[in-house]
């Protein structure tokens, strides 16, 4: 320490008390390293070696100047009448404790890092927080608005949606039959690969899961993988992650979204690989609905070996539905649901 350094060969006479009933001692007082030593003075034994941190004046501002080796309360004392010394004492004691942590400031310095964590993990938590807060929250007919805005969205690429009057109509028993009375299938002019769930139980497939399949089995599979997946992943969630925050908080208050919040996400959902959902929850729900699963598993791989369990758990691989799911001329009809 530098301070220390300056004075290490300073000495100044001093009368030193050992005890409060001891006699008066002359002494020669130094600086060690960070101590304070006495020493006799023909002799040059130390007498005493006190800690310089804990070093205190007893009596400030008044010569002789009284030191302790602690507290006011300690009994041993020494007097010094050299300035130069107790300037040096006071200079050397305020350095060593400068460079002493301070609780004070180490408590300080807590508390703004744990503001800073606090504020850090706000930032990145607060906004996934409300986005889920507004999906939750969200009544069945604005879920509805953003799905159709969505529905709108896809058209821009695919076309409008195919509705010959026929096909419609053996489409809305479908939709009754696989999302209950709440939802809705809608064919689009696409080759999609797959079904995609929007916000409001809206369930988009291509005609591709139509017109070149010998029934409706595939593109029942198909709706409901996609039903079961947005169980568990929530379409409106993700419609406002991609949004953003700002159009979260705007369907918070007021209770709408936008059309530029959502424009280009309908379209980007088409190139998306469909979801596939739980192998179990997915066969729960197609003995439920009556739907074989083994259309769907072939049609995500005519190999079989990277879906076995669709295969060999099908709820109805030894007995047939009891009702099926549409008759044969309901399904010629429903095949020509995209001709103009």
């Amino acid at each position: 320490m530098t301070a220390l350094t300056q004075f290490q060969r300073l000495e100044a006479a001093g009368v030193w008390r050992p005890r409060p009933d001891g006699r008066l001692h002359d002494v020669i007082v130094s600086f060690g390293d960070a101590t304070l030593i006495l020493r006799d003075p023909r002799s040059e034994e130390p007498l005493s070696h006190w800690s310089l941190p804990a070093v205190t004046r007893l009596n400030p501002g008044q010569l002789p100047a009284i030191f302790a080796p602690g507290d006011a309360a300690q009994d041993e004392v020494v007097e010094i009448d050299d300035q130069l010394m107790v300037q040096a004492i006071e200079r050397v004691h305020s350095a060593i404790a400068a460079s002493r942590p301070h609780k004070g400031r180490l408590r300080a310095a807590l508390v703004w890092s744990m503001a800073a964590a606090a504020a850090l993990a706000a930032v990145i938590w607060l906004p996934g927080a409300l986005i889920a807060h507004a999906a939750r929250i969200a009544p069945p007919v604005q879920r509805t608005a953003v799905g159709l805005a969505m529905l709108a969205d896809m058209r821009q690429t695919t076309g409008a949606a195919c509705d010959r009057p026929s096909g419609a109509a053996v489409l809305d028993r479908l939709s009754a039959r696989l999302l209950g009375p709440e939802g809705r299938i809608v064919v689009l002019p696409a080759t999609m690969r797959g079904a995609r769930a929007l916000p409001g139980r809206i369930v988009v497939i291509g005609d591709d899961m139509i017109a070149g399949e010998a029934g409706p089995a595939v593109a029942a599979g198909h709706v409901l993988a996609a039903d079961v997946a947005a169980a568990g992943a929530d379409p409106l969630a993700a419609v406002l992650r991609d949004a953003g925050l700002g159009a979260a908080l705007k369907m918070l208050t007021s209770g709408e979204l936008t059309a530029t919040a959502i424009a280009g996400q309908g379209s980007a959902l088409l190139l998306r690989p469909a979801p596939r959902p739980d192998d179990e929850a997915l066969l729960a729900r197609m003995q439920e609905a009556g739907v074989s699963s083994q259309p769907y598993a072939r049609s995500l791989d005519p190999s079989g070996e990277t879906v076995l369990t669709l295969i060999e758990a099908d709820p109805w691989h030894a007995s047939d539905p009891p009702e099926p799911l549409m008759t044969e001329g309901e399904w010629l009809q429903l095949q020509q649901i995209c001709s103009r």
